[in-house]
C-alpha cells in the first residue's frame, strides 16, 4: 500500500496534467455542479483539499481506491456493452444494478437507468458510486454521445448528496478513475464530499488534474 501510494505520488507529479480531465464530452456538457477548486457554478471537479479521514456508512461494491493491477481486466471488459441486455453476470456492478447482490443496499434514485450505492471503501464521510444499470466500459470508452448520461450522473450523485442531508455543493468532488487505476470495468463516477476532508491517501487516489482521476473542469489534454 505504502509503495502504490508513492507510485501515484510520482505519477501526480511527473504526469499529473497528462490525461487528468474528462475529454470534451465533460467540458461540452455546461451542467453546472460542485467544485471547490473552480468555484460556484463550475463543473463539478473539486473541492478544497482539506486533512481529515473520510470514513463514510454502509456497504457498497468493490470499489473505493482502485488498484493500478486490475489493467487486463479495466481495459479488457471495459470496452463492450455486456451481454443479452447489457447484462454481463461476472461484472459485479451489473450483479447490484439487478440487485442480485443482498450486500449491497441501492440508495433511492429517480433516473431508473441509473443506480446509486455507497462505495465499500468510502474515501470521505459522503463516498456513493453512480453506475448505469445497463452495463458500459470505462470511462476511457466515453464519447461525445455520452456527455447526455454523464450529466445525469451527476445530477444523481448531487441529488443523493442532498437526500443525505449534505448541501454544500461547493465542496464535492466527482469522477471516473482512469484505465489502468480502476478496478471494475463498468462505468462508475465517484462522487465524495466533504472534499475538504478527503484524508491524506483520498487526496492521492481522488487528486484533480491527476493522471488516474478525471474530472470535468476543463478538456482532455489528448
Amino acid at each position: 500500500m505504502i509503495f502504490f501510494c508513492f507510485v501515484l505520488f510520482v505519477l501526480g507529479v511527473f504526469l499529473g496534467k497528462l490525461p487528468g480531465e474528462l475529454p470534451s464530452l465533460c467540458a461540452a456538457g455546461g451542467a453546472g455542479g460542485a467544485s471547490g477548486a473552480a468555484g460556484p457554478g463550475a463543473p463539478p471537479s473539486a473541492g478544497g483539499a482539506g486533512s481529515g479521514t473520510g470514513n463514510g456508512a454502509g456497504s457498497g461494491a468493490m470499489a473505493g481506491p482502485e488498484a493500478a493491477g486490475a489493467a487486463a481486466a479495466a481495459e479488457g471488459s471495459g470496452a463492450g456493452n455486456g451481454g443479452r441486455d447489457g447484462y454481463d453476470g461476472k461484472c459485479v456492478f451489473c450483479r447490484i444494478a439487478r440487485r442480485e447482490e443482498p450486500g449491497t443496499a441501492l440508495l433511492p434514485c429517480e433516473d431508473e437507468d441509473l443506480v446509486c450505492f455507497r462505495d465499500i471503501k468510502p474515501g470521505a464521510p459522503h463516498h456513493y458510486l453512480v453506475v448505469p444499470v445497463k452495463h458500459m466500459g470505462n470511462c476511457k470508452t466515453l464519447k461525445t454521445e455520452h456527455i447526455p448520461l454523464v450529466k445525469r450522473m451527476m445530477e444523481v450523485g448531487k441529488a443523493v448528496l442532498q437526500k443525505n442531508n449534505f448541501s454544500d455543493l461547493n465542496d464535492v468532488r466527482m469522477g471516473f478513475h482512469w484505465p489502468p487505476f480502476c478496478s471494475i470495468a463498468h462505468l462508475h463516477l465517484h462522487v465524495l464530499a466533504p472534499a475538504s476532508q478527503l484524508g491524506f491517501l483520498s487526496r492521492i487516489y481522488y487528486r484533480i488534474n491527476s493522471y488516474w482521476f478525471i474530472t470535468r473542469s476543463k478538456p482532455h489534454s489528448h
